[in-house]
């Protein structure tokens, strides 16, 4: 019984004596007469085809199957660029209001702080759920620093125009013109106290990284020395960092922890928990007017 050929990576070679002398045979068979009329010398050469698809595909089933299956070849994939999507925007803006009056008018008709409390933590619930996902119905739409879009992808779009204008969608009743023409800290300001908000100095990114990934889960708005973006905390060891980019790629990006170059270069970060302010989820719920700090 011949022996099991043996197939050595790199070498593109079967490694078998009686296996080897058995192919050449063939070969020779087929080519011998090379002379032959065009129509015989084709016919032959398909019937090398045929042996090469039939038994030899059965002696490198092994690297053809790596072959196929992609395994021990590098994979080179391609991710298209993110479109905007303010079809899906509209819809999410408009079911995040109707959510939002539900949940006020439960929160009205509770008499019992136990209640509310409850009501609260579905709102926080909510919040969390919905806007992420319209943050990223933003990704792609241009940056530059004048740009006020009211939609995704349509025009363009500055970092502190796409935090007032998503949170404005959101229900929060905020001047998105005057909140996107404050300092960072104004913007956190005019919905947080200062003692929600953890300002950092000259940390390392590392240091600074390792301590936002085990942050509270939530919505934080962030505020860097010349930008302001949101963090989202999922509560899973890392975070996203969403924020309408003034450096490459120039757009709304969604940046995980080593893409987030815009933050590791700042400085200065200063952030808060929107979601977790129990303050804050009252305002939404209630519609309340939210004065800008510093307007």
């Amino acid at each position: 019984m011949a022996a099991r050929p043996v197939w050595h990576a790199g070498s593109g070679q079967v490694r078998n004596r009686r296996f080897s002398g058995n192919f050449l045979s063939v070969l020779a068979v087929v080519w011998a007469g090379g002379r032959l009329a065009p129509v015989r010398w084709i016919a032959r050469c398909l019937l090398l085809l045929l042996l090469l698809a039939g038994g030899g595909a059965w002696w490198f089933r092994e690297p053809l199957g790596e072959w196929l299956t992609g395994r021990g070849l590098p994979v080179v994939v391609v991710e298209a660029p993110p479109t905007p999507d303010p079809e899906r925007y509209g819809v999410m803006v408009k079911d995040l209001a109707r959510w939002r009056l539900e949940l006020a008018e439960a929160y009205r008709a509770a008499g019992d702080p136990a209640v509310r409390r409850s009501v609260e933590a579905d709102a926080r619930m909510v919040l969390e759920l919905a806007l992420p996902e319209m943050m990223r119905c933003w990704l792609g739409t241009p940056w530059d620093f004048h740009g006020t879009a009211e939609r995704p992808g349509e025009g363009r779009i500055a970092c502190g125009y796409f935090v007032s204008t998503v949170l404005r969608d959101a229900g929060f009743r905020v001047d998105r013109f005057k909140l996107a023409q404050q300092p960072s800290e104004n913007i956190l300001r005019t919905f947080l106290p200062r003692a929600a908000c953890t300002l950092s100095i000259g940390k390392s990114y590392e240091e600074f990284s390792n301590d936002a990934a085990r942050l509270e889960p939530g919505i934080y708005v962030i505020g860097l020395d010349t930008h302001v973006a949101f963090l989202v905390v999922p509560g899973d060891g890392g975070f996203r960092f969403v924020h309408a980019s003034g450096s490459k790629p120039w757009c709304v990006v969604d940046e995980g922890r080593d893409e987030a170059e815009v933050l590791k270069r700042s400085s200065w970060r200063m952030l808060g928990n929107l979601t977790a302010d129990s303050d804050v989820l009252r305002r939404w719920l209630a519609g309340e007017p939210i004065p800008v700090r510093g307007a």
